[in-house]
């Protein structure tokens, strides 16, 4: 039997340990011999004749990765299961052959819950991981509790009975609505969710359902069509003690504020104003909190039975009680196994909580209301927030508990206790957030010699369109620029302080980070040119000025290589490897192309993943020429496409796709080049869609 021998650090338990320790001293289990076993051992004085190896590394002061509680098996035996990475198309193992997280190992998978007061951009956040986790095929999804609230106030009273999961649980809306969770973005949208069968609701008060008669004396207010989970976990949470129902009641009014005041489901609509959101409402409170159960609820249920790796509870819970209450649901449900991450947003720089607040304007909330009145009345909102408003930091740190707080949309990270790859993952993606305004621009490169001859991969040149191309790319992009600069100048002199009447303009919220702020107000952008290290694509951004933008050559952006199949046609493949292109037409997202540096789609994304990071990071303008299966990558990312759209996306030669991100999204708009002008035309109301034909 082979053994690794490594250091042992202090306190760290050995395998005869715990082996010993697991059976009250008994021997430890003999190991088969085919099994690799590590064993921490911390040779003195060499072994075998051998010196102990020298090194000048440090010793680590980073916390091990979490270590699962052993799990008992049907053999009786006793074992821990290992958190460590699973990367789609870069590993797999028996019971996760696709290399995402097994179903059965819920110590890899991740709860991310959100703390915040409003207008600190929560919504920007959650959408942004989930979008950039999806696009790495981990399984993420938002659960919004004003999305949730908005969903019961628009299903009628009398609805069918819950259908039911494999396991004997009532399924949330997203399995019931036959809803696919593969979209990038994991947001749920409440037009998927409005109209389909709901779970029987009941309101409980004091524990009890109410009367009807106690329901016409009360208003009747929308307490039959609550979200209430008829499982025993709700009820028995419904049940729990005054103090943890009243520490919901104190926080429950953040979240219906967060998102605005709705019209919830009854015979007649609770009067909607500032009394809805007191704490000391404890109809309202109960409604809220219920609704905000339920939607922890479904978040489990996603991440326990439904394959879910990732799940962002999306709410305010900005106090201590709130998050005590929420670790607890998750334990009691999910075990000590499950990861836990606490993400607060918070805005201390004047000028992005102006932006963010004047954002909110454009709401339901303030539509056709004066701005100036609008924002102060938002500011008073926000004020009641603050009076029991508790930020992260030290309950979380006494209790070991792994949080991160982003200070101004990642001017400043603060992370603690960070464990896991996907805990890991996300914070990394965080540490290069910005809000400053800039243009994404991805294009192919112009026509090649291969393209003209239908051939895929290889390393040829432009042909003479392809020359045209690249020509009539450099002069627009270069009035491209200049466009946008004196729009930006135009949209800084049409900013004021305080708003004026009809002045719904968010301000520039971009300020420097990491050097002079003066230098940083300079409306002018740096604009980089990034391109692949393939001819064709190094030749379509050869006509760019070195002087005014910065060209660079990565070997991220390089085209899927074809491995034996490089330089055939499609026709050529169908006919001499017939298995091969059945297989890849049948499944392009996972299918690798056979022979020595073949590669698939999920090899794309993985070397794009920091290409996409880098463009996170950046405030300058960039323009990326690659070609087909990295341009329907990226636009994958940015657009939030679904999974099964990623590999067989439209991406014609001769088209430029502009992405500018805004605080909500992001601004999307086509151009097709026109050969007899030599120029650009926009494409109105563009959109991507599937390509079809033949298989490329």
């Amino acid at each position: 039997m082979s053994s690794y021998h490594t250091p042992i650090s202090e306190g760290v338990q050995t395998v005869e340990d715990h082996e010993m320790s697991k059976d009250g001293g008994a021997p430890p289990t003999k190991v088969p011999e085919h099994t690799f076993t590590a064993r921490l051992l911390a040779p003195k004085h060499g072994q075998d004749g051998v010196g102990a190896a020298l090194t000048d590394t440090p010793t680590t002061t980073a916390p091990n990765s979490p270590r699962i509680p052993p799990v008992r098996q049907d053999s009786g035996t006793i074992r821990s299961r290992p958190t460590t990475l699973d990367i789609p198309g870069l590993t797999k193992s028996s019971v996760s052959p696709d290399g995402r997280i097994a179903q059965r190992d819920v110590g890899s998978k991740l709860v991310i819950v959100m703390v915040g007061l409003p207008a600190r951009g929560k919504s920007y956040v959650t959408k942004k991981i989930a979008r950039y986790l999806n696009w790495l095929q981990h399984d993420t999804r938002i659960f919004n509790v004003g999305e949730r609230r908005r969903v019961a106030a628009g299903v009628p009273n009398r609805i069918s009975s819950p259908s039911k999961s494999p396991n004997g649980r009532p399924m949330d809306f997203a399995c019931r609505s036959g809803i696919n969770p593969a979209s990038l973005n994991g947001i749920l949208g409440q037009k998927d969710l409005l109209g389909q069968p709901v779970i029987p609701a009941t309101i409980l008060v004091n524990g009890e359902v109410p009367h009807e008669d106690t329901l016409e004396d009360e208003n009747r207010t929308h307490i039959q069509t609550s979200l209430h989970r008829t499982n025993g976990h709700n009820q028995s949470t419904n049940r729990r003690g005054h103090s943890d129902s009243l520490a919901w009641q104190k926080q429950a009014f953040e979240d219906a504020e967060e998102h605005g005041p709705e019209e919830l489901p009854g015979s007649e609509t609770m009067e909607q104003s500032a009394s809805f959101f007191d704490p000391e409402n404890v109809k309202a409170a109960q409604i809220r909190e219920q609704v905000a159960m339920s939607t922890l609820d479904e978040l489990l249920d996603y991440i326990l039975y439904q394959g879910g790796s990732v799940g962002i509870f999306d709410a305010t819970n900005s106090t201590v009680e709130r998050r005590k209450l929420v670790i607890k649901r998750v334990r009691e449900r999910a075990g000590p196994e499950l990861g836990v991450l606490f993400l607060e947003s918070l805005c201390v720089d004047a000028n992005l909580l102006e932006s963010n607040m004047r954002l909110k304007l454009s709401g339901p909330d303030y539509k056709d209301k004066d701005p100036v009145e609008a924002l102060v009345d938002f500011k008073e909102r926000v004020t009641m927030y603050q009076k029991h408003y508790v930020p992260l930091g030290d309950y979380e740190e006494k209790n070991d508990m792994p949080y991160v707080q982003m200070v101004d949309v990642g001017r400043k990270v603060v992370s603690h206790q960070i464990r896991g790859f996907l805990s890991a993952q996300t914070v990394y993606y965080l540490l290069n957030f910005n809000l400053a305004p800039r243009q994404i621009w991805i294009t192919r490169h112009g026509e090649s010699l291969d393209n003209v001859n239908g051939k895929i991969g290889g390393d040829s040149d432009l042909s003479e369109n392809g020359h045209m191309y690249a020509k009539a790319l450099t002069r627009f992009m270069k009035h491209e620029r200049k466009v946008w600069d004196v729009r930006q100048l135009n949209k800084a002199l049409s900013t004021h302080f305080p708003p004026l009447p009809g002045d719904t303009t968010p301000p520039n919220p971009e300020y420097s980070y990491h050097g002079d702020k003066a230098d940083s107000e300079r409306l002018s952008k740096n604009f980089c040119v990034w391109t692949s290290m393939l001819k064709r694509s190094i030749q379509t951004a050869q006509y760019f000025d070195e002087e005014d933008f910065d060209i660079k050559q990565m070997k991220m952006l390089d085209e899927l290589n074809a491995g034996t199949m490089e330089g055939m046609t499609y026709n050529e493949i169908r006919t001499r490897f017939a298995e091969e292109y059945a297989t890849r037409k049948r499944d392009k997202l996972h299918y690798r192309y056979p022979g020595a540096g073949g590669e698939g789609y999920l090899d794309i994304i993985n070397r794009l993943r920091a290409v996409i990071v880098e463009v996170e990071r950046m405030t300058d303008h960039v323009l990326l020429v690659g070609h087909r299966s990295v341009a329907r990558v990226l636009l994958a990312y940015f657009m939030g496409l679904k999974r099964e759209d990623v590999a067989d996306l439209d991406v014609p030669l001769g088209m430029l796709y502009m992405l500018e991100p805004k605080p909500y999204g992001v601004e999307f708009r086509a151009y097709r080049y026109n050969s007899k002008t030599d120029w650009f035309d926009e494409v109105k109301d563009y959109e991507l869609r599937r390509a079809t034909g033949q298989s490329d």
